[in-house]
């Protein structure tokens, strides 16, 4: 099993930006942070790198339900999305598996949360 899944499309860096947040506030995600691994590792490391952005989106509804059901669930919140320029112009936008996230907790009633937050990740995917 994958630990995520993506989708390679034609629009700009910053245009899939955009469509990715829109699409993830469709499915009821919001941006908690944001990471310009880019601007990152020139400020920190003095080195070049692609265009790689990392957005952490929670969905509210479900990130309640999962602390309820695990209090340590923190750890792995919120659902990590990627959008990232590869060398050839293309941009990638990956998101996580929460399934596959959720095999590592041993906790049956994280499943259908993660089953839920897994097929609105996919939407967002399919809709950039």
């Amino acid at each position: 099993m994958s630990y995520y899944f993506s989708t390679i499309t034609d629009n700009d860096f910053d245009s899939a930006i955009a469509k990715v947040t829109e699409a993830l506030k469709k499915e009821g995600f919001g941006i908690l942070t944001e990471i310009d691994v880019k601007e990152t590792f020139k400020k920190k490391l003095n080195v070049d790198f692609k265009k790689y952005r990392i957005l952490g989106a929670c969905n509210p509804h479900f990130a309640y339900e999962a602390l309820q059901a695990e209090d340590k669930i923190g750890t792995m919140l919120p659902c990590n999305v990627i959008v990232q320029e590869h060398g050839n112009g293309k941009v990638e936008v990956s998101a996580i598996d929460p399934v596959a996230s959720m095999m590592a907790v041993k906790n049956d009633a994280l499943v259908h949360t993660a089953a839920q937050v897994r097929e609105k990740l996919r939407k967002v995917i399919e809709n950039v």
